[in-house]
């Protein structure tokens, strides 16, 4: 289910004077009452996460230490390629009599596991996580994406940066979902299904929608599938490429490893955007739930965001925060209050007037105001 601890106390006077949300301030804003309104939820602040980091960091310096990188992740992706590129010679040139329904059921709960893995190791090296180099991360990226049919790894980089750059600004921010998604999706209950399960598809439709020129990683990315898809073709079959795309399909859509896009930044509670994840499923997928303090501090690798969580529980306690994917995806679907509507947005304007140098009296503690 989900978990929302409670902090007593409110922030110093003079941190309500620099701005309202230090360091775990909610914004006054209310998620709507009426399930046919269809528009995102509007604030006039810029995102919490540059403002809780500079909190954490006047009060745990030590934090900095925690900064770097972990050449582990390339070899967990490399064995994970290496696993569904063995599974689709299988299933493609070895158990060629086996019925399509029991392939599917292995892209789904094989594939698909490891397929949602692949996501969050290219996130990882997008963040430049993994080696100290960048080209090494790219081709972290590249290996990781070979098993996957199509390409993916350069431009989520490029879009999750600016996500992370533009969190929730209107325009800006290439997570948000588009218009037509709200209107043609909505509330309904099997639309939701049908659109959390096209998820993947989404994702690329959102990018596409941008209409900006594709960067040179970008084209290398797609020469690079191209070959190995060829490759994959020649060498092992039609029926293994299949393999691989429907495993995609599932490991980035109606799958537990992929309801972190959901729980991520789709509002769940009055004024918190943000949200982390702390259930079994970080265990294999490498600590991806913990996103709240993801935000606050890209530059610490998976192995080490935990001990973030230890070092500033006092700043984390305070906030909603989901224990299962499962109740996340269920909760989504069913709730006539949640939809692709649900994310809060914010102008340009908002978001870099609020980004102005912003230091924490040391007296302070961190308080949750409602």
């Amino acid at each position: 289910m989900s978990q929302r601890s409670s902090a007593s106390g409110t922030p110093a006077g003079s941190a309500l004077r620099d701005d309202p949300r230090h360091p775990l301030y909610l914004g006054k804003w209310k998620r709507p009452t009426k399930p046919d309104l269809k528009e995102f939820i509007h604030d006039d602040f810029d995102e919490p996460h540059r403002k809780r980091q500079k909190a954490i960091l006047a009060k745990h310096p030590e934090v900095r230490e925690l900064y770097g990188n972990e050449p582990l992740t390339a070899v967990i992706g490399a064995a994970a390629a290496l696993v569904q590129l063995v599974a689709a010679y299988y299933i493609g040139c070895v158990w060629t009599g086996l019925h399509w329904s029991v392939v599917v059921a292995i892209a789904y709960f094989l594939g698909g596991t490891v397929s949602a893995l692949y996501g969050v190791i290219i996130h990882e090296a997008g963040h430049n996580l993994v080696f100290k180099w960048p080209f090494l991360n790219r081709l972290t990226g590249l290996v990781v994406n070979s098993p996957m049919v199509v390409p993916i790894s350069q431009s989520f980089r490029r879009y999750h940066l600016e996500h992370h750059q533009f969190q929730g600004v209107e325009g800006k921010d290439p997570d948000l979902p588009l218009d037509s998604e709200i209107h043609l999706i909505h509330n309904n209950p099997l639309l939701k299904t049908l659109w959390v399960f096209c998820y993947s598809v989404m994702y690329v439709v959102r990018g596409m929608a941008m209409n900006k020129r594709p960067q040179r990683w970008e084209i290398i990315n797609l020469l690079f599938i191209v070959c190995v898809d060829t490759l994959i073709v020649r060498y092992m079959s039609l029926r293994s490429l299949a393999y691989l795309g429907v495993s995609v399909f599932f490991g980035y859509g109606m799958h537990p490893g992929a309801a972190h896009f959901i729980q991520e930044h789709y509002v769940f509670r009055d004024g918190q955007e943000t949200y982390s994840y702390y259930g079994s499923g970080n265990i294999f997928y490498l600590n991806i739930g913990l996103h709240n303090e993801h935000h606050d501090f890209p530059q610490i690798p998976w192995t080490r965001i935990w001990k973030l969580r230890r070092i500033a529980t006092e700043f984390y306690d305070p906030l909603y925060a989901h224990t299962s994917w499962i109740w996340v995806i269920v909760n989504f679907i069913a709730s006539p209050m949640l939809g692709p509507q649900s994310r809060l947005v914010r102008l340009y304007k908002a978001h870099t007037s609020g980004r102005r140098e912003y230091r924490v009296p040391p007296t302070e503690s961190p308080a949750v105001k409602a």
